[in-house]
């Protein structure tokens, strides 16, 4: 077996990150913009906007909207649109969005409101469609929000994403019907969101075939609330086949059960024509 040596892993990787990922082309301008270093700047910082990420890893980057101004929101957005032709921006707050739309007319705006999350189209944008299956399961209405989150993810990364809410522990017989269809539908990876006690992750794992993302949400009371009783329950599991997230980390259950779904349907050979 060869081995490279270090100089020669520094080379292969200086080469890696000069490569200019190749880009969906959606207007006459993107090849001009492609030549562009991707430096932005907003009132406070310099943003580097990384559209090329989807391309280089099968995640693309999210914009996480929660702490950021508005403007650096808003010069992101652009530069994600200008390099890719789409924007992904969670935990969005109210006044944003509508700062999204009078600055970005002529773009399509997506809003998914029980994540509190946005995405933005440029006109003509289509989604690749992968034929990746991910099934998303919330144990309570309350873990919906970061639930949804995952699903607009899995979704944007080209999987067909079917949901299954409510189904927690606290009635166990409401998960046996919906999961079996779920199954049917060939899912090839499950997120299972969960607070309180976190323990559906691991009931779920323990009954399918297929990778189960545990997703602690921060529900719950007392000295255990806030997601942490949820999620040393899942790390706790003795079910095989549970990754687990972190607290409310729907972004990352979402791209790990699509980086799965994506890479089984490539194996499969599935039409990406879809």
């Amino acid at each position: 077996m060869s081995h490279h040596t270090d100089d020669e892993q520094f080379e292969l990787l200086s080469q890696l990150f000069c490569q200019e990922p190749p880009l969906q082309d959606t207007s006459v301008n993107r090849q001009e913009d492609e030549q562009q270093d991707m430096l932005y700047s907003s009132s406070v910082i310099e943003i580097r906007a990384d559209p090329g990420r989807e391309q280089r890893k099968g995640v693309p980057e999210v914009i996480f909207g929660e702490t950021k101004e508005t403007a650096q929101i808003i010069t992101m957005a652009r530069g994600l649109l200008a390099g890719s032709g789409r924007a992904i921006i969670s935990r969005v707050r109210p006044e944003v969005i509508e700062a999204l739309r009078a600055a970005l007319p002529e773009y399509t705006l997506r809003t998914r409101d029980a994540a509190r999350a946005v995405v933005i189209y440029e006109h003509g944008y289509a989604r690749h469609r992968t034929g990746g299956r991910v099934g998303i399961i919330s144990a309570g209405t309350s873990d919906i929000p970061v639930a949804e989150e995952a699903a607009l993810i899995a979704e944007e990364m080209g999987c067909d994403v079917t949901c299954i809410y409510d189904v927690g522990v606290a009635g166990l017989h409401r998960l046996i019907e919906p999961l079996r269809n779920l199954l049917a539908t060939g899912v090839d990876a499950i997120v299972v969101a969960a607070g309180m006690d976190g323990a559906l992750p691991s009931v779920v794992a323990g009954l399918v075939p297929v990778p189960v993302i545990g997703l602690p949400t921060s529900i719950g009371y007392g000295m255990g609330g806030k997601g942490v009783a949820a999620l040393l329950s899942m790390l706790q599991t003795c079910a095989p086949g549970l990754s687990v997230v972190n607290i409310d980390n729907g972004v990352g259950a979402g791209s790990t059960a699509a980086l799965i779904a994506n890479r089984v349907a490539l194996a499969h050979g599935s039409d990406h024509s879809k």
